[in-house]
């Protein structure tokens, strides 16, 4: 891949001293083509930008990783779509990873405006552009001036240098770097043994005894932040813009992000408040198949990233990093309390707070945790998996999206299933994906029960719980997906639930005909409606709920129409 019109060798380095332009990146398997793209776009745009051209999807990958890792910043991809060995929609599927926040463009024949518009849901595309553009002042500049002014409006190059100093197997650097992915922050790594790490601090003043660093856009060196300090640095709304709103939704997954893109669209004052990230569980999932609307699957993230967008657009806002621990009834009023002493009022509340993984019980794990064993899919660790045994402990749906996610990087990846199979918790089109992958094995019958190592996880020892027999196997990683609690424990007597924490709502709440202990309302709960009145629970809170995204934000959806009656008649 190369700056136009040179035809080979790797980008030149930027200079230290001028920041390199941002690029244009085209990429087309045909010599003379390529060319073409490339000479027409720097005619126009080579005083503004880099025009990188590659004759490959593979070469093109390779040299985006080198941009990225030099903080080099690409505004528009341009990939055709019939290329030998991995095609123009494949390239620009995996090419999100690298540069989300590009826009991209698929150049393609006019038989191929199927593929075209099929690249629509796979990689999120913002446009397709028919071959032969010329003239290309008609066909072709006004198609990537869009593109460049969409990128340059997205304005998210302020945080591009965020920079994150760490040691690789540290538990406290891998969840800064977890919450920034998770909150769609772009940063750059740097493993404390390399030498620009070094270089850093100490530009910053610090040694490697006060890692994790993080060193903000601004230059500001933050040692060991905590969340709520990640967040006002990097931009994220951390304080509430009013004292009283029509309706507070706690939890950012599906369900909330629902509640959220629904309340404000029907005028209430909506505030979102998200302790960690919005999108919840659903947001680390690296492929959801079976949410309608997405035939060929979309990654947790870019949905909830669509989903958080259109909420602040629809004049939602949204707050990260608080945490809510406490929830009370002042007369018509219901007050949320944060952590830091301060509460906002609202008319109603949303629990959307979901669920989290259960920690698994064995010697050596809690010990680990951090440094090879992860709870949830921890997508920010794929890169270093490359040649590791990686182990997925569960049988469910998150555990098998995993285990696929994870085969594209890992030597292996072995699921560790204590049911029989995978048919009684795993959807079967995921079943047939992991059938169909010869990286993966299933081991049914099997649990965890011991793992060990010095600086990182090392050996896992597992039993078969059928014989009872065990066995030492090498082990880099271990991601654990088994079962979930709710995250209720902080809602006190007043909001009733079952014998496992989960929200009781609506008819549940009523036994034997009677109302719920304490209701004060002339009337039955609402459907969704907990045993506070004017309080209710949408997604996996909820007791005897459908653990599936659709479902959460269908709930999300429902819970709002409720809120309107009961704003009618408390």
């Amino acid at each position: 891949m190369t700056d136009a019109p040179t035809s080979t060798g790797a980008p030149t380095a930027p200079s230290s001293l001028v920041p390199a332009k941002p690029a244009l990146v085209t990429v087309d398997d045909d010599p003379s083509v390529s060319r073409a793209v490339a000479r027409d776009l720097r005619r126009r745009y080579g005083d503004r930008f880099r025009i990188v051209r590659a004759e490959s999807g593979q070469q093109a990958l390779d040299t985006l990783r080198e941009m990225a890792l030099r903080g080099n910043d690409v505004a528009v991809l341009l990939a055709d779509y019939r290329m030998p060995g991995m095609n123009g929609l494949e390239f620009l599927e995996r090419a999100l990873d690298l540069y989300p926040v590009a826009r991209r463009v698929l150049l393609t024949a006019y038989a191929d405006t199927d593929a075209a518009i099929t690249a629509i849901n796979v990689v999120d595309l913002d446009h397709y552009l028919l071959k032969p553009w010329d003239p290309p002042e008609e066909k072709l500049y006004p198609v990537v001036d869009a593109m460049i002014e969409a990128w340059a409006q997205a304005d998210r190059h302020e945080v591009s240098e965020t920079r994150v100093i760490g040691h690789r197997w540290s538990a406290r650097s891998h969840e800064v770097r977890d919450f920034l992915a998770r909150n769609q922050v772009p940063y750059r790594w740097y493993p404390v043994d390399q030498p620009e790490a070094c270089r850093l601090l100490e530009a910053a003043g610090v040694d490697d005894s006060q890692l994790p660093v993080v060193i903000s856009p601004s230059g500001e060196c933050l040692v060991c932040p905590d969340e709520r300090q990640l967040a006002d640095r990097v931009g994220l709304s951390t304080i509430p813009a009013a004292d009283f709103y029509d309706l507070i939704v706690i939890g950012g997954g599906p369900a909330g992000l629902g509640a959220s893109v629904y309340g404000a669209s029907e005028g209430l004052r909506t505030v979102l408040v998200e302790r960690m990230a919005t999108g919840g569980q659903a947001g680390q999932s690296s492929r959801i198949e079976n949410y309608l609307g997405f035939p060929d699957g979309v990654s947790g993230a870019q949905l909830t990233d669509r989903a958080r967008r259109q909420a602040i657009r629809l004049g939602a806002e949204l707050l990260t990093a608080r945490e809510v621990v406490a929830l009370e009834a002042n007369g018509s009023a219901r007050t949320v309390r944060f952590a830091d002493g301060t509460a906002i009022h609202a008319h109603a509340v949303v629990l959307a707070t979901g669920v989290t993984y259960r920690e698994l019980e064995a010697p050596g794990l809690t010990e680990l945790a951090g440094r090879g064993v992860f709870y949830g899919s921890a997508l920010t660790e794929a890169a270093g998996c490359a040649g590791s045994d990686v182990y997925v402990v569960g049988g469910a749906n998150s555990a098998g999206q995993a285990a696929v996610y994870f085969s594209r990087h890992a030597r292996s990846v072995t699921m560790v299933v204590r049911g029989p199979s995978l048919q009684a918790s795993m959807s079967q089109y995921l079943i047939e994906q992991i059938e169909g992958i010869p990286e993966i094995t299933v081991r049914t019958c099997s649990e965890v029960v011991e793992a060990t190592g010095g600086e990182h996880l090392e050996k896992l020892t597992l039993r078969d719980r059928t014989t009872g027999e065990t066995e030492t196997v090498d082990a880099g990683y271990l991601f654990v997906f088994i079962g979930a609690s709710p995250r209720t424990e902080w809602l006190g007597e007043r909001i009733a639930r079952d014998a496992g924490g989960f929200v009781l709502a609506g008819p549940d709440l009523l036994v034997g005909g009677k109302r719920p202990a304490g209701w004060d309302a002339e009337r039955d709960p609402l459907h969704l409606e907990t045993s506070l009145p004017g309080v209710f629970v949408a997604g996996d809170a909820r007791a005897e709920s459908v653990k599936r995204v659709a479902s959460a934000v269908g709930d999300g959806a429902m819970a709002v129409s409720l809120v309107h009656r009961y704003l009618e008649n408390p």
